[in-house]
C-alpha cells in the first residue's frame, strides 16, 4: 500500500517536471523568436534607408512592436507556468520524501516549543524529527499557528467530527490539495509581519485633505495638459501654460507626498504578493466542496467576492508602483497625477469593503492545516480516523497502536483498553524494554485524535480529555532550579489541573528520580494516592516494583502492566509488547555487564 502510494507520487512528480521542461524550451524559443523581431527591424531599417522611405520603417516598426510585446506576453506566461511545475514537483517529491525519511520542506514548528507546557515537549510535538514536522503542510505564518493552536489543545467533539469530514474529504482531491501547496508555497519565503503590516494600512483611513477637490482634477488634468500642448503648436507661448501646469500638478503631488511615501511602501513590499493569494482563493473559490466545514470556509470567501476583492486591490497596489520607475513616473504624475489617483482609488477601496480581509486569509491558513492533517491520510490510508467517547469514566481503547514517528518497518504496535471507568496503570518493565515509548505512543495518538486526525491505529476511541506529561523533568540553570524542584513544579502543575478541568489523561514516566529511593518510593506513593482521591486517570511508569503492590490495596483502581525481555545466549531479545501484571525480569546488571561492569548479587 505504502509503496502504491510512492509510485503514484513519483508519476505526479515526472509528469510535472515534463511539463516544466516544456515550458523551459518554449521560453528558449520566444527568446530566439525576440531576437528574431529585433533582427527584421534592423532589416527594416536597411531596407528603408536604401529604398529612401520611411513609410516601411513605420510600418514595420509599428508591426515588429505588436509582435514583440505578443511575445514578450507569452514567455511571461510561460515563466509563471514553469516555475508553477518546478514548484508543484517540489511539494510532490516532499511527500516522497516524508514518507521515506520524514523530512519535510515546511517549517518544523520549533518556534511552538514550549517546555512548561502539558505535553508538547515530551510528547515531541513541535521541532526537529517532531509531530509537527511531520504533518505540517502549511506556508503562512497564520497557517502554521492554526495547526500549532490544534496540536496544542483539545478540541470539542463536534469540532474533531467536522475536521475529520473535510480530512476525508480532502483526501479525495490530492490533486487539489497538491496545486494548492504549489500555488502558495511562495509565502514560505514571506516574512510574517508582511500581511500584517497591509491589514494595519487598509484598516487606517488617509484622511487627504482636499480629496473632493483632487478627485475632480485628476479627472480633468489629462485633457487640460493636452489642450494646452495642442493649443501651443498654433501659439507657442502656450508652452510655457502648459510647463506650468505640469509643475503645479507635479508640486500637488509633492504636497501630498507624505500620503504617497505610505502607501509606496506597502506597493512595493505587497503587491505582486497579493497577485499569488489570488491563485489561492480561487482555487477554494472554483472548487466544489461537500464537507460542512469547507462549505462553511467557501462561504466566507463567496459572501464577500474575496478573489475579486484582492484582485482589485493588487492592481490598484500594482499601479501604484508604477511612479517608482523614475523616468515613467515622473511623466505619469506630471500628466496624470498618478501617484494621487492610485491612492485615491485605494482608500476608495477600503471605504467600499469595510469587511476585514484577515478573515479572508484565516480561511486559506485553516485550509493549510486542514490539508496538513490530510497529508496523513492520504499517505498512511491504513492510520484509523479514532470515535470520540462520551460517559463520565475516561476511554481510551486502542487496536494496534504504534508510534507514529517511529518507521513502519520498526515499530511495534500494542492493543490498549481503558473503557469508560477510572483507572491508574502502574507499567513496570526493563530498561529499554518500551515502557517510555508506549507512554509516548498512547500521547502523541491521543492528541492527533483530539485535533481530527487519523491515528497510527487499527482502531481508536478516546474521551476528550487533557493530556499532561510527566517524563522529560530537567534543571535549569537560568531559573536556578534543580531536577527535584522541577519536578516538584510538575506534579504541582499535574495536581492542580486535575482538580480544575474536566478530565485529565497523566503519563508519568519515572516519577521523583531527583531524589533518594526511600523518599522516591514513598514521594511515589503518596502522589499515586492523592490522584486515586482525586479520581485521577492515567499511566505511571516505574521501575521500582514496591509501586506495583498498590494494586493489591487498590484493586478496583490500579491496574498493573509490564515490558519485558528475553535472554537468550547472553543476548537480550525485546518484543515491546505490553503484558498484565507486574514485570519479574530486569536487565540492569547485564547492560552493566556489557561495559565491564560485573554487579555482585550480594
Amino acid at each position: 500500500m505504502e509503496q502504491d502510494i510512492i509510485n503514484d507520487y513519483k508519476v505526479r512528480a515526472a509528469a510535472a517536471g515534463a511539463e516544466a521542461d516544456k515550458y523551459k524550451e518554449l521560453i528558449n524559443n520566444y527568446s530566439l523568436l525576440r531576437l528574431g523581431v529585433f533582427v527584421l527591424l534592423i532589416l527594416s531599417v536597411y531596407v528603408s534607408v536604401v529604398n529612401n522611405n520611411m513609410t516601411i520603417l513605420v510600418v514595420a516598426a509599428i508591426i515588429l512592436a505588436f509582435c514583440f510585446a505578443w511575445l514578450v506576453s507569452r514567455q511571461s506566461f510561460f515563466i509563471e507556468q514553469k516555475n508553477y511545475f518546478i514548484t508543484l514537483k517540489t511539494v510532490t517529491e516532499n511527500e516522497i520524501s516524508s514518507i521515506t525519511g520524514y523530512s519535510n520542506i515546511y517549517d518544523n514548528g520549533s518556534a511552538f516549543a514550549d517546555d512548561k507546557h502539558f505535553y508538547s515537549s515530551d510528547l515531541d510535538i513541535f521541532g526537529n524529527a517532531s509531530l509537527y514536522q511531520l504533518v505540517n503542510r502549511a506556508a503562512t505564518a497564520r497557517g502554521k499557528s492554526i495547526l500549532s493552536a490544534w496540536l496544542s489543545s483539545p478540541s470539542e467533539k463536534a469540532t474533531i467530527y467536522k475536521r475529520q469530514e473535510s480530512i476525508k474529504e480532502l483526501s479525495l482531491k490530492n490533486d487539489w490539495k497538491l496545486d494548492f501547496q504549489a500555488k502558495l508555497l511562495f509565502a514560505r519565503s514571506l516574512k510574517d509581519a508582511q500581511l500584517d503590516s497591509l491589514f494595519t494600512y487598509l484598516k487606517l483611513s488617509l484622511e487627504l485633505s482636499g480629496e473632493a477637490f483632487l478627485k475632480i482634477y485628476i479627472k480633468i488634468a489629462p485633457f487640460l495638459l493636452l489642450a494646452v500642448l495642442v493649443t501651443g503648436y498654433f501659439y507657442h507661448p502656450a508652452y510655457m501654460a502648459a510647463i506650468a501646469l505640469g509643475i503645479f500638478n507635479f508640486s500637488v503631488q509633492v504636497f501630498k507626498g507624505s500620503y504617497i511615501m505610505k502607501s509606496s511602501f506597502v506597493a512595493d513590499k505587497i503587491g505582486q504578493t497579493l497577485d499569488s493569494y489570488v491563485q489561492v482563493f480561487r482555487a477554494i473559490e472554483e472548487t466544489q466542496w461537500q464537507s460542512e466545514r469547507c462549505r462553511y470556509l467557501l462561504q466566507q470567501l463567496k459572501d464577500k467576492h474575496t478573489s475579486q476583492q484582492i484582485e482589485q486591490l493588487s492592481r490598484l497596489i500594482n499601479k501604484l508602483s508604477y511612479s517608482l520607475v523614475m523616468i515613467i513616473g515622473f511623466l505619469l504624475n506630471v500628466f496624470l497625477l498618478w501617484s494621487l489617483k492610485q491612492i485615491i482609488a485605494i482608500e476608495d477601496w477600503k471605504r467600499n469593503n469595510q469587511q476585514s480581509l484577515e478573515t479572508a486569509f484565516d480561511v486559506i491558513a485553516e485550509y493549510e492545516a486542514l490539508i496538513s492533517l490530510a497529508s496523513l491520510h492520504i499517505n498512511y490510508p491504513k492510520w484509523a480516523f479514532p470515535t470520540i467517547a462520551d460517559g463520565p469514566g475516561y476511554t481510551l481503547a486502542a487496536v494496534k497502536i504504534a508510534h507514529p514517528l517511529i518507521a513502519a518497518d520498526k515499530r511495534v504496535d500494542n492493543d490498549y483498553e481503558l473503557t469508560d471507568t477510572f483507572k491508574i496503570d502502574i507499567i513496570t518493565g526493563s530498561n529499554m524494554a518500551g515502557k517510555s515509548t508506549f507512554l509516548r505512543t498512547i500521547g502523541i495518538n491521543t492528541v492527533l485524535a483530539l485535533c481530527g486526525a487519523p491515528v497510527c491505529a487499527e482502531s481508536m476511541k478516546v474521551s476528550i480529555v487533557t493530556v499532561i506529561s510527566y517524563m522529560r523533568i530537567k534543571d535549569s540553570l537560568n531559573e536556578s532550579t534543580s531536577t527535584f524542584k522541577a519536578e516538584l513544579d510538575r506534579l504541582q502543575m499535574l495536581l492542580a489541573a486535575v482538580d480544575s478541568d474536566a478530565k485529565v489523561f497523566f503519563l508519568i514516566d519515572e516519577m521523583l528520580r531527583g531524589t533518594n529511593s526511600v523518599d522516591k518510593y514513598l514521594g511515589s506513593k503518596a502522589v499515586i494516592e492523592q490522584l486515586i482521591r482525586k479520581k485521577g486517570v492515567g499511566m505511571v511508569a516505574t521501575h521500582d516494583l514496591q509501586i506495583a503492590e498498590l494494586e493489591k490495596q487498590y484493586p478496583d483502581y490500579i491496574r498493573n502492566f509490564y515490558f519485558d525481555i528475553h535472554v537468550k545466549n547472553g543476548e537480550m531479545l525485546f518484543d515491546y509488547k505490553i503484558k498484565h501484571g507486574e514485570c519479574k525480569t530486569f536487565n540492569a546488571s547485564l547492560l552493566l555487564k556489557q561495559i565491564g561492569i560485573d554487579v555482585d548479587p550480594k
